[in-house]
């Protein structure tokens, strides 16, 4: 047993001389007094015939009692044929590889590639539902029935896509730690069968004819503020995320070519995507035309087709059309700004006898049908063209009551 010898007392009394010096507590252990004033705890043992030192931390971080109970914990290991300092390596290595350090290398390796949003949503999500259970863990220690408690506690919640969601983010960091050497598999790939299923649920849109008609006809007569009438309008006449429409800029506006250029990097699109691909080309309708220039008279000094009301450097809230349709008398069970996608979607394929993969090319969505990548090149332009008008006049028709003609095939 080691014989203490320090006190709290005289180390304190201590002062620094003109080089270092040591004070003995036993057992191998002292304190080293630097001419500057710090001090450091040390333990001094031998282990397999070879003397070797292992440091206890700096005192006052460590107190005297502190390190007394590292050293006895050091001689504890000594006694049943342990290295400390091969032991504190090993739990460093440890550290490194626990499934929250793991997570973090893959999320700053792969984020590069993402957008900031996703990258944001995928980090929170790993610190506010799995960290805090299996996060120190060792990532090769981790086994299913482990990761389903931890999926398990979110399904508890009633947030059934979030437990998918964490799910795919934990069998993601389980891939890089194979590919990285540091587990050997992914558990998460054997909870496939084990998780409530999400139940989709069709978001509001209106797509019954004569619904569309009513609709367009409360866009028409819309009493509030004729830039907020013209996005109703303009939102359900190109059918964009509503995101781009409202950020849409004159700049990207040619009215004498009736169309509207969206860079890519404003197209939801990866990181990679943004950088390299081509902008999003939408054709214009005549009606389409027509409402960009009435507003032209309003916001054409500008940068925003639709700026913001309290500034014109920022573009429309992303509520203002959603309140706009709430005025209109349509809840959020009805119809929303996302919802004019789903609308046109709806009748140009059921209605107007338009190809799915035109409609999808300008929608942005990247198929790979006929078409494919491609979508946005000059060869495909007159069938988007055609289409925006005929789904323009289709509109018109409803709102009027007129005649209804399918498109044609091309």
């Amino acid at each position: 047993m080691a014989t203490d010898k320090l006190t709290e007392a005289a180390i304190k009394k201590a002062k620094p001389g003109e080089r270092p010096f040591r004070m003995f507590d036993g057992g191998g252990m002292y304190l080293e007094v630097q001419p500057n004033g710090s001090r450091y705890w040390r333990h001094k043992y031998r282990f397999g015939g070879k003397e070797k030192l292992l440091s206890l931390g700096v005192y006052r971080e460590v107190g005297l009692t502190q390190a007394r109970k590292q050293r006895a914990a050091n001689r504890k290991r000594l006694e049943d044929g342990v290295d400390p300092s091969a032991a504190r390596k090993a739990k460093r290595t440890t550290a490194a590889e626990s499934f929250e350090a793991v997570a973090r290398e893959w999320h700053a390796t792969k984020s590069s590639g993402w957008s900031a949003g996703h990258a944001k949503r995928a980090m929170a999500r790993l610190e506010q539902d799995v960290f805090k259970w299996i996060g120190e863990r060792h990532i090769n220690s981790i086994t299913a029935k482990e990761l389903l408690a931890v999926i398990r506690r979110i399904e508890a919640r009633g947030v059934i896509e979030t437990a998918h969601t964490c799910k795919q983010l934990c069998g993601q960091v389980f891939q890089y730690g194979i590919a990285t050497g540091v587990c050997e598999g992914n558990p998460a790939a054997d909870l496939r069968a084990a998780l409530k299923p999400v139940i989709v649920a069709h978001l509001a849109a209106v797509t019954d004819p004569k619904e569309i008609g009513t609709l367009m006809c409360a866009i028409a007569d819309y009493e509030g503020q004729p830039v907020t009438r013209a996005a109703l309008a303009l939102s359900a006449l190109v059918f964009q995320r509503p995101g781009n429409v409202r950020a849409a800029e004159w700049s990207e506006i040619d009215l004498e070519a009736a169309m509207w250029t969206v860079p890519s990097a404003k197209i939801k699109r990866t990181v990679q995507a943004k950088l390299s691909g081509r902008p999003h080309l939408i054709p214009l309708a005549k009606q389409a035309v027509a409402v960009l220039k009435g507003l032209h008279t309003l916001t054409g000094g500008g940068r925003y087709l639709f700026p913001g009301l309290l500034t014109s450097e920022r573009c429309m809230s992303e509520n203002t059309v959603n309140t706009a349709l709430r005025r209109m008398g349509y809840d959020k069970t009805q119809m929303t700004a996302h919802r004019f996608r789903a609308m046109a979607r709806t009748a140009l394929v059921e209605k107007l006898n338009v190809h799915p993969d035109v409609i999808e090319a300008q929608l942005a969505h990247v198929k790979g049908g006929p078409l494919g990548a491609a979508y946005d090149r000059a060869e495909f332009m007159e069938q988007r063209r055609r289409m925006m008008q005929t789904w323009a006049d289709y509109v018109d028709k409803l709102r009027t009551g007129g005649e209804v003609v399918p498109m044609q095939a091309a």
